[in-house]
């Protein structure tokens, strides 16, 4: 309902029947007398859905429910009184008694139209506000008891003068500003008398919701009513305001743009009078720079052509600047352009060598390329992959790769890739199309042979869009990326040349048929010793440049950086120990600033003080006190580490209960165990019957921490071998490696990680299985000098290295309490 609705009926006399076809503004003798007419003790209660009836104001409304409609023809026949009333919730198709609001408004029905599409609309005018006591008949339509709603009495000073001025004044503002409000709103405003008609008349048609209008008619006090129109007014007026500022500046922008058309007609015109065009002039240019590029016959043919429909093209058609990038790409990518590779191999090697401490397997593999290279010029470049924990230098082995290759470098982060679009890029056709990021990366190395890095390609994602890694296996396959096509490009582009390096953390995320197409090279974790080096050559002279510290300023020796890596880093890498470092270096810079004294050669002491208490514990192992006990190996995404399977008895029936945050390959492992050592229990001297007279319970701390994989499987066995005999474990030992049911043992991976692992917790022995030993031998000698290797087969083996030989006491107490329950 809207104000221009209101005003449709106007301008009659205040006494209103049937034959009016307008109807009035009431004045304070009309509201008075209207006042004084006795309310009915019961009323036939007509539902509101979407508006909300208030005293002297006139409204039509459409009627629809069938109840509603039976209502208005019997109350029309009569005395043409009902009571109007929203309903609380406005999908309610049959609102009942207790669903409609506790305050109404009498109406008079003035008259009934039928419609042509068959609805049926009457006009009513508003008499007075009553409150609902109870239903009295809900059939065929809801009558309900009511009583008359009492007004209190307001102050009538100056304050509320001025607030009715105001809300006068406002109203004519918001018409003034409505489109949709004619005119003549405004006049009929001001002509009306009567204060609380003038509230009724405005809360009836402003923009409010059905909700605050009931509100407004719940309320007793006149003054409260006409604060809350107010306040609604105001934010009225202000989006009316705020519409048209935008409208406003609509118009400014298309004023603008036909300002900014006419005069680029009139550039036109004086450039044509100069004596040249602006488009010939950059078609000219395009051909030109077409001329001397260096590109394959294809190529060439495929940018004439698109150059031609150039010239075609209307300058003002929106094709047009699409058309000029297209051609500027193209014109922009290295297409037969080289850099200059540099085959002296003895300085590729001293470039590697000074970047990077370790990763001998990377760098070797670089010179073979570069000696293969050197040979045979026309080589197809390889795929390499480098997979390892974080922070072990595998993205910026790249940017050393391309300085000792003397070639341009360039990266993409592959990390959260979705869209196939990224790689391959948008078709021309689409609006704000772009060449994927392979070419748009060739674009800005300026040359066809980079060091390309695609970083974190395990992390590829996929959805709706496309998969990315599928689109991956063009780039990456050597058989079909010398003709690499891109959507954008529409032109086969030779990859072949480019030397990619993938950087991975694991791969088992990797899809298979990417895998397949890379030259995987293992990146492994760093020993203490090379992380002390790698701290003295390239961590701390890096830190000591980036906060302005002078070479004497610090000393950090040897036995201080050790400190440094076991009390506050526990990773592969090196990137927490870079942190920390640049923490100290930070505080020494902190002292040389604030002019304090302080000694150079930092003690244990300074570095407390700096980096705080010590974060992790050096020794980790916990000893072998305990049977049941046994100390396993595992990898983690950051590198080795070492954990505990602890298994304990008790009385029971044999019942096995794994916990620990196990993953299932593990809970299988545990099943496995347990099943072989029921199967071999005279073997390893097991009263059989023991299995069903204890329960079983096998956890592995921390308990917070998810835990998978094959690898714990002889470790179980060798826990519950220990439990059921009470031997215990020889001291400082570890062991990895996968079981069957068979008693086989079978090799694990990341062997180098989890053997870093035990000699940082201080390990002696390690039992590995046999076909692991050529994983040992690509260990550099000085890292495992100081362990002790025993390979296995079968877990008989496992159990003869693993468990002391002499049986304690405790071994006769099992049998002693299934002597006492069998008794």
């Amino acid at each position: 309902m809207s104000i221009k609705d209101q005003f449709d009926f106007s301008n009659a006399m205040p006494i209103i029947n049937e034959d009016t076809e307008f109807f009035p503004l009431m004045s304070q003798q009309d509201e008075d007398d209207m006042n004084g007419e006795d309310t009915p003790e019961v009323l036939a209660i007509l539902p509101l859905r979407n508006t909300v009836l208030f005293p002297g104001v006139v409204i039509p409304i459409t009627v629809g429910r069938d109840k509603s409609i039976k209502l208005i023809k019997e109350a029309y026949k009569g005395d043409k009184i009902i009571g109007v009333v929203s309903q609380r919730d406005v999908s309610i198709e049959d609102p009942s008694f207790e669903q409609l609001n506790s305050v109404g408004t009498v109406a008079q029905i003035i008259k009934m139209l039928q419609m042509p599409d068959g609805n049926t609309t009457v006009i009513i005018q508003g008499k007075q506000r009553f409150s609902l006591l109870e239903e009295v008949q809900s059939e065929p339509y809801i009558k309900v008891r009511v009583q008359k709603f009492e007004e209190t009495k307001y102050k009538k000073d100056k304050e509320f003068k001025a607030l009715i001025a105001s809300i006068r004044e406002m109203s004519s503002q918001i018409i003034q500003l409505s489109p949709n409000i004619p005119s003549e709103a405004g006049l009929a405003l001001k002509n009306i008398e009567s204060t609380s008609f003038l509230i009724n008349f405005i809360s009836s048609n402003m923009n409010a919701d059905v909700s605050d209008k009931q509100k407004m008619l719940e309320m007793t006090n006149l003054r409260d009513r006409a604060e809350m129109v107010m306040e609604l007014l105001t934010l009225e007026l202000q989006m009316l305001e705020l519409k048209n500022q935008i409208q406003s500046k609509v118009r400014t922008d298309l004023d603008k743009q036909q300002r900014d058309y006419f005069l680029n007609q009139q550039l036109k015109t004086i450039q044509e009078e100069l004596g040249g065009n602006s488009t010939d002039m950059e078609y000219t240019a395009l051909e030109t720079r077409g001329k001397k590029k260096k590109w394959k016959i294809e190529v060439k043919q495929h940018f004439n052509k698109e150059l031609e429909k150039l010239g075609r093209m209307n300058p003002a058609a929106p094709d047009y600047s699409i058309q000029m990038n297209y051609l500027e790409l193209l014109l922009d990518l290295p297409w037969d352009d080289f850099s200059k590779d540099n085959f002296d191999l003895k300085r590729a090697q001293r470039v590697l060598d000074k970047d990077h401490f370790g990763l001998e397997k990377v760098k070797q593999r670089i010179v073979e390329y570069l000696a293969v290279l050197k040979l045979k010029r026309n080589m197809k470049a390889p795929i390499i992959c480098l997979v390892g924990p974080p922070g072990v230098g595998k993205t910026s082995l790249g940017k050393s790769i391309a300085k000792a290759l003397n070639r341009k470098y360039v990266r993409i982060a592959l990390g959260g890739i979705r869209d196939e679009a990224e790689i391959r890029g948008h078709r021309k056709t689409y609006i704000g199309a772009m060449p994927g990021r392979i070419i748009q990366s060739l674009k800005k190395a300026g040359a066809s042979n980079p060091v390309f890095v695609l970083d974190e390609i395990d992390k590829v994602g996929s959805d709706f869009r496309g998969d990315p890694s599928s689109a991956l296996l063009e780039v990456l396959d050597p058989e079909q990326n010398s003709a690499f096509n891109d959507h954008y490009v529409e032109a086969d582009y030779d990859l072949s040349n480019v030397l990619f390096i993938a950087t991975a953390n694991t791969l088992s995320t990797i899809q298979p048929a990417l895998l397949d197409r890379m030259e995987i090279i293992e990146v492994n974790g760093y020993t203490i010793e090379e992380k002390i080096e790698i701290a003295k050559k390239y961590l701390l002279p890096k830190q000591k440049e980036l906060h302005g510290i002078k070479t004497k300023d610090i000393v950090l020796k040897s036995g201080l950086i050790e400190k440094v890596i076991e009390d506050y880093t526990r990773e592969s890498g090196v990137r927490a120990l870079d942190k920390k470092i640049g923490s100290l270096v930070r505080g020494i810079a902190t002292k040389i600033a604030m002019e304090e004294t302080y000694e150079a050669n930092m003690s244990n002491a300074d570095v407390e003080r700096i980096l705080g208490a010590p974060i992790y514990d050096k020794d980790l192992y916990e000893g072998n006190d305990v049977a049941g006990v046994v100390t396993g190996l595992a990898w983690t995404s950051v590198g080795g580490d070492i954990l505990f399977i602890e298994a304990s008895l008790s009385p029971g029936k044999g019942k096995l209960t794994l916990t620990g945050n196990l993953g299932d390959v593990m809970k299988e492992s545990a099943v496995i165990a347990l099943a072989y050592l029921r199967a071999h229990a005279e073997l390893f001297e097991i009263d059989y019957r023991l299995f069903d007279s204890w329960d079983i319970h096998i956890h592995v701390p921390a308990g917070a921490t998810p835990k998978d994989g094959p690898s714990a499987g002889i470790t179980m066995l060798t826990a519950l071998t220990s439990a059921f005999t009470q031997r215990k474990v020889k001291s400082n030992l570890a062991m990895t490696g996968e079981i069957t049911l068979r008693g086989k043992v079978l090799p694990v991976g990341g062997i180098k990680e989890k053997i870093l692992a035990a000699k940082r917790a201080n390990i002696k022995d390690i039992i590995l299985c046999k076909s692991n030993r050529k994983d040992i031998l690509e260990i550099k000698e000085s890292y495992i000098k100081d362990l002790n290797f025993h390979y296995v087969s079968e877990m008989r083996e496992v159990i003869d290295l693993a468990l002391m030989k002499d049986k304690v006491k405790n071994a006769q107490k099992l049998m002693v309490n299934l002597t006492a329950v069998e008794s």
